[in-house]
Order: C-alpha cells, then structure tokens, then sequence
C-alpha cells in the first residue's frame, strides 16, 4: 500500500470518528455499577408518588427522572431529587452515592427526612461541588466530615429546623476553601457563633445566609477579607444597637437583609455609601429618626423595604433618583406627608397618607406593584396612570377616591392582573366602549359605580378567578358567560345591587367556589350548582319553588361538600325534604 493511499485511509477513519461524535453516536450511556448504585439508593426512599417510576431495570439510568450524566463517559454528575414543587421523598439516604465517584452535584432540598442524621458518608463524596440539603428534617449534629468536601462551591443547609439540628463547632468550614455560597438559615448556630471566625477562611465566599440562627452578637467577621461577597443575609436574629461599622468595607454587596432585629439606633449614613446595592431590607426593628436623603446615593437599588421600622417623617425627594426601583415597601410607617410629595407610587398600604395622587405617577416605567390602600387619598385619578406599562397589581381601596374613570386611565394597561379600588366613589360609566388590553385574574370594585349595566369590557376578562363588583349600583340581568367556559371564576360576589331575572345553569362553573348573590331582585328557582362549591348566598331575593331538587339533584353520585347555604328572606317552598340526611352537609340559614 502507497504511503499516499495509507494516509487517505487514515483520513477517512478519523473524518467516521470525528462525524460520529458529531452525530452523538458516542454516547455512552449508563455505567452498570452505577446503575445498580441508584437502584440502591431507591431502594430505600420513601416515594409514595412514584416519582422515581423511570429507575427501573436495566434501562439507561442516564435517562432517568433526576440523573445527568457525562454524554462521552456516561458517568453520573448530578442528581436533580429535591421536592420544592413536587412530591417529597423520605426514608434514608443510602451510601450506595459513594459508588458515583463523579457526582458533582446532589440536590436533596425540600423532602421529607425527618428524624434522621445527615450521613456522615456525604463527606466523602470529594467530587461533590454543589450540595443541597435545605429544606429537610434531619435532626442531630451537623457532621464535621462536611469539611472533607475540598472541591464544594455551594452548601445549603438552611430551613431545616431550628430545634433538631444543631453545631458544635465551625472548624471543619476551613476545610471549604473553595466555597462561594453558604446557607445557614433557620439553625441555632447561638452556641457556636463565637467561632463563626473561621468563615473568614473562606476567601471565594460570594453569599452567606445566616438569617433566623438565634444570633445575639454581630458576627466577628474580617469583613475586609469578603472583597467578593455579594449577598449577606442576617435578618431575624436578636441584634441590637447599631449596625457593626465593618459592613461598610462589603462594597461589593448587592443584597444586604437587616430585617427583624433588634437595631435600635439611627440608620448609619456610611450604609448608603454601598453604591452597587440592588436589594435593601431594614424592615421590623427599632430604627430612631427619619428615612435620610442619603438614601438616594443607592442608583441601582431595586427593592427598597423598610416596613415596620419606626422611622419617621416623609419620604425624601432623592427617592426620584432611583431610577431602577421596582419595589418599595413602607407599611405600617407613620409617613405623615402629602401623596403629592411622594414622586414615587409604591407599596404604602396604611401609611396615613393624605392629599391627591400626584401626576407624575407616569414617571416609574418600570413599577410593577402599587399598593396605596388603606389611606386617606382623595381626589381624582392622574391620567399618567395609564402609563405605567410594567404595573401588574394596583390596589387602591379604601381611600377617599372620586371622580370618573375613562379610556385614558387604563389603556397602557396591558400587564395588569390584578386591580382593586373597593371602598371608593369611582364612576366606571364612561368606559363602556373599552377594549382592554389586560387579562385580570383579581377584580375587586365593591361600592364603585359601575352604570347600570354589566361593563361589557367584563366578558373579555376571561382570566378572572375572583369578582367583587358587589353594591355597584348595577340593574340589570345577571349574565351568563360568567358561569361557562372559558370563564373559571372561584369566588363571585355580585351582592347588594339590583340584579333581576333568573339565576342561570351553574353546572358549568366548575371551579367556582364561593357565589354571593345576596340582596338583588332575582326570581325563579334555584339553580342547580357545582357539587364542590363550599359557599352559596341567595338570601334577600325573590326566589321561590321547591327547594327538593336542588338538595337531592344526583344525591348519590357525587356527596357534596357545600359548608354554608343561606337562603332567607326568599319564598321557597319547604317540605321534608328539608330536614332528610341530604342536608348533614349543609350550614343552612334559612
């Protein structure tokens, strides 16, 4: 063979192998005795679910539910098992994970372990860079093996339970040198915080959760030494007095939560010289004075909460530099201030404001929740409202509101779900001719004027799981489309207006939970419900008839769980019927 021909045939070879791999056709696939590994560790959870159903047999354990491999060596790198949005595991936590010599990542939050240790063995899984044990029930010590784990970047054992599981000591987290993330959260950690020094070893930390731990004392952290924290957490401790001065060297911190302490001095000023926070909570301790103007230096401060904080006085004009801000929560504050010295419209329910909604609301393009009820604004709606492009919720109840609502308010609406403006004066007369935009799940208009008939804008809001447009000055009949298909309405409240006519076929109202029809001018029969409806209120109308069918209609197929039915004030027609077992069920007030 010719030297040419040779090094053509080994072209080709290498040309098959390189379009093999590009193909996939070098998958590897499932190593046995890993395999046999997982089928071990399966055989002592707990799964009443079947979550597990895939790992079953000889199959391609790199196929099942949870498990990622290595495409070109099939071993497995990581176990997806935690239960935040399914069902939980429990049982134990067989050893047989030391046979993945390659695991990388094991995520075990949110089960159901309770009663037992966290295994000593998981310390020596060394190939382990992500460990997950949040959320469980593990009781006892929290093992020191946990410091073999050299190569570990992320440990989260926080939210497991603040009686059962408890330290010792930290020593072994000099063993993490490596690590970026540590949860601690919900531990009593109280009798060891003194060596909580030993986290200054840990020069890569990124973000340390010590939140609800029992904590007295501020830690006595180097603070210098976390040039690359980004999140500190120690909110719901027992610190008091004021902020440890050290925090002002974190100047790459993004998250700080000081909420619900024990601080009882000033706001320290060197705090709004953070300038790269994004997320700020001084919310539920003891703060003395009032919200500084100092607080504008943080420009890229997203959410803002200093709720529940005894700080006094209005809120400062710096507040327009935020132009960043999507969340501020200052509720249950005295603010004592005029709204229309507030240039930002944000989370402020019962803050004893006063005064008109200022038009300027249009400026925050990128609000998302205005919370403004439970004051004491009167006056118009700012057109600019309609502006606000971003806003999801808009709860505006109880307040001194008046004035008529056109078009112009709602029309850059198109992200709203959820509005509420009940206990108001509002007129909704002249927006019969809107085409919304937004799909509302939340309505909620009790004592507003809504005209005499329907809105006919309602029939598009075909998104609607709770309705209150009760005492809205409504005559007319009651429509239909809201108990059929698309519409899933849970709770309806339609009381205390003048609605007249029959009640229509309720059967196709399957979600709906809650009905309060009370005090209309609604006459015929009784309608025929959903069977798992829990609350009917029919009192004070015209209806009249036999009330047989409506208790015994399919009695035996399906039990009811209706838990209050109020019928007065009506002219039905009582019989025994009435007093059967097909009532045991019932609340009924007659």
């Amino acid at each position: 063979m010719s030297v040419v021909a040779f090094l053509l045939l080994e072209l080709l070879a290498i040309t098959a192998i390189n379009f093999s791999f590009c193909n996939g056709s070098s998958y590897m696939g499932c190593i046995q005795s890993e395999r046999e590994a997982l089928l071990r560790f399966k055989q002592d959870l707990e799964d009443p679910s079947n979550r597990l159903a895939s790992w079953n047999g000889d199959g391609d354990c790199c196929t099942w539910e949870g498990v990622v491999c290595n495409n070109f060596t099939g071993n497995v790198l990581e176990l997806h098992l935690n239960a935040e949005y399914k069902a939980s595991f429990g049982g134990k936590i067989n050893p047989s994970l030391l046979d993945l010599k390659h695991l990388t990542y094991l995520d075990l939050s949110a089960n159901s372990f309770e009663g037992i240790q966290i295994p000593e063995f998981l310390g020596s899984m060394g190939s382990l860079r992500y460990l997950n044990l949040s959320l469980n029930g593990f009781q006892g010590m929290i093992p020191h093996q946990l410091g073999n784990l050299s190569n570990l970047q992320y440990l989260d054992l926080g939210y497991i339970d603040f009686q059962s599981l408890y330290v010792e000591n930290f020593s072994w987290l000099s063993g993490l040198s490596l690590l970026k993330k540590l949860d601690l959260s919900d531990l009593n950690i109280s009798k060891a915080s003194k060596e909580l020094l030993v986290i200054n070893a840990l020069p890569s930390l990124q973000v340390l959760r010590l939140s609800y731990c029992g904590l007295h004392r501020f830690p006595l952290l180097s603070f210098v030494n976390f040039s690359s924290l980004t999140v500190l957490d120690l909110s719901g401790n027992n610190f008091q007095g004021t902020i440890h001065d050290g925090l002002q060297n974190l100047t790459s911190l993004k998250y700080l939560d000081l909420g619900f302490n024990d601080f009882n001095s000033s706001v320290p000023n060197w705090l709004y010289k953070l300038g790269r926070l994004e997320d700020l909570s001084l919310a539920g301790n003891h703060w003395q004075g009032t919200i500084s103007s100092a607080v504008g230096n943080l420009s890229f401060l997203k959410t803002l909460d200093l709720s529940s904080s005894n700080l006094e006085g209005g809120i400062p004009t710096s507040f327009r530099r935020f132009c960043n801000l999507r969340s501020i929560s200052m509720s249950l504050m005295n603010l004592n201030q005029d709204i229309h010295e507030v240039l930002e419209s944000l989370h402020l329910g019962g803050s004893n404001l006063f005064g008109h909604l200022t038009n300027q609301l249009g400026q925050f393009k990128n609000l998302e929740y205005l919370d403004l009820s439970n004051n004491s604004i009167s006056g118009p709606f700012p057109s600019s409202l309609g502006e606000l492009s971003s806003l999801r919720i808009l709860e505006l109840s109880d307040n001194k509101l008046n004035g008529t609502r056109s078009e112009v308010h709602f029309s850059g609406l198109t992200k709203l779900i959820y509005f509420g403006a009940s206990g108001s004066s509002l007129m909704f007369k002249h927006i019969a001719e809107l085409i919304p935009t937004f799909k509302l799940q939340i309505l909620r208009l009790r004592l507003c004027h809504l005209g005499s008939q329907f809105p006919s804008w309602l029939h598009s809001q075909k998104h609607l799981l709770f309705l209150d447009i009760s005492n809205s000055s409504i005559l007319d009949t009651l429509p239909a489309y809201l108990f059929k298909a698309p519409f899933q309405i849970v709770n309806l409240n339609l009381s205390h207006n003048q609605i007249y006519g029959k009640i229509p076929n309720l059967m196709e109202s399957s979600k709906l939970d809650s009905l309060d029809l009370s005090s209309n001018n609604l006459s015929g029969p009784l309608p025929l419900t959903p069977f798992k409806m829990h609350e009917l209120n029919l009192s004070n109308n015209s209806l009249s008839g036999s009330i047989s069918h409506f208790l015994c209609y399919k009695m035996n197929e399906v039990k009811r769980l209706m838990q209050i039915l109020i019928l007065s004030k009506n002219f039905f027609k009582f019989s025994s019927l009435a007093k059967t077992s097909s009532t045991e069920n019932y609340q009924i007030v007659w």
